[in-house]
């Protein structure tokens, strides 16, 4: 039998993790913004955005931490604590992965190259839907962990499979990106800079799907 969360916690850790989760999905919208603003080439924002992404991204470590340090140890869960901080740390990866992405956006500050700016801006768009399902996974699987409603686990495993598609359509712009970078860049240092810089804002997208990969751990059966 399911143990009921409410009856063991004051406040529950899905209420924190749901918390960070909105505040992962906050700063990629931020970071599609900085993106677009710095391919222009005239981004007067770039520095602020980036004082943002790093501001969420400390404050994001600090809900983790909270998780972390109120969670006594032998307290009962309806899940494995193992699979629940697997989940935690790979929602946080995702944000990690954004503010290391605009260090190394801001380190060619002439913007991206405009033979492939336009590619670059849609893999920026598009490992932006597997973040934005987070905060509704959490928000379904806190209701799951109260009811036990099979349809609300089917209804969950629909959504992780569509955070799998997103981030294989993410994978494969970020693989065609390479190869325009590729064979149409000769500055060796320029392709170094582009395709670390693909590479980073790709596995955005991988910790995405990974973090509803360990939340479909925890509600397999």
């Amino acid at each position: 039998m399911r143990l009921s969360l409410p009856s063991l916690f004051i406040k529950s850790p899905f209420e924190a993790l749901q918390e960070h989760a909105d505040k992962v999905k906050e700063c990629a919208q931020l970071f599609k913004e900085a993106a677009a603003c710095h391919v222009g080439e005239d981004c007067k924002m770039f520095d602020l955005f980036t004082e943002q992404v790093a501001r969420m991204e400390s404050e994001a470590d600090d809900i983790k931490r909270r998780i972390r340090n109120h969670l006594p140890r032998g307290i009962l869960m309806p899940v494995d604590k193992f699979q629940f901080f697997a989940y935690l740390r790979e929602q946080d990866k995702v944000i990690d992965e954004v503010e290391d992405a605009m260090f190394w956006l801001s380190f060619r500050p002439s913007g991206v190259p405009h033979e492939i700016a336009t590619d670059f801006i849609h893999l920026v768009d598009s490992v932006i839907p597997p973040i934005d399902k987070l905060p509704e996974l959490v928000t379904m699987a806190t209701e799951y962990f109260r009811s036990s409603s099979e349809a609300q686990r089917n209804k969950m495993k629909s959504l992780i499979r569509d955070i799998r598609q997103d981030e294989r359509e993410a994978d494969l712009l970020e693989r065609e990106l390479k190869f325009r970078i590729f064979s149409s860049i000769k500055d060796p240092l320029v392709v170094f800079h582009m395709i670390r810089l693909v590479e980073i804002v790709g596995d955005i997208a991988d910790h995405a799907q990974n973090a509803s990969d360990r939340m479909r751990a925890m509600i397999a059966k």
